[in-house]
This record gives C-alpha cells, structure tokens and sequence, in this order.
C-alpha cells in the first residue's frame, strides 16, 4: 500500500482527479486535464496511456463498459483503490497547505 508521504507524480493526480466524477476515454481525460488546470496542462497521449497502464497494473482503475464502441474507446473508471489512493493525495497536499499557510503567516507575540 503506498505511504501518505508518498506524492503522485501530477500526470497521475491529475488523471485519477478526472476520473474521480466518472469514467471516460482517454481523449476525454487529456481535454478534462486541460479544464481542470485551465489550459496549463497538455497531456500527451504518450504520458497518459503510459499511466493508464501503470495504474491498470496496479489495481487503481480498471476497464469500465460504454455503450460508446465507436473506434474501439477504451473507457477507465477508479477502483476503490484508486479513489483511495486520491484520498491519501488530497489530504497529503492538504497538510502541507495548511503548513506552508502557517509559516507565511506572521507571527503572533
């Protein structure tokens, strides 16, 4: 099981982020990628079935069914272990939100 400390690489947190509301296509992951960082982020395809792979591999998504067939469109849902795994990142960044938010601010005599 992987450690709280342990950070996602962004590619991953951001394709777990998109698959999080519901299943999609690997095109509809790179332009939900795009929403969600408002352009900052262009994925490849490269990059994203690289990760697709790995985290197939690892049991955080799977193969979801879709009444889509055209062209042979994969669809990828989370796991739980998925959505676990995004759980532990969201609370990860959390914390070191709140300590960096703590540290700029003044200090109280």
């Amino acid at each position: 099981m992987r450690h709280v400390a342990d950070a996602l690489s962004e590619s991953v947190l951001l394709i777990l982020m998109s698959l999080a509301s519901e299943p999609r296509h690997g095109y509809a992951i790179l332009k939900d990628i795009e929403a969600i960082t408002e352009g900052r982020v262009k994925m490849s395809t490269g990059t994203l079935f690289g990760a697709l792979n790995r985290m197939l591999t690892g049991g955080w998504i799977r193969r979801a069914k879709s009444d889509d067939t055209s062209r042979d469109k994969q669809h990828y849902e989370l796991t739980a272990k998925g959505t676990e795994v995004l759980e532990m990142e969201v609370a990860r960044m959390r914390l070191l939100a709140r300590r960096a938010t703590a540290r700029m601010s003044p200090r109280r005599a």
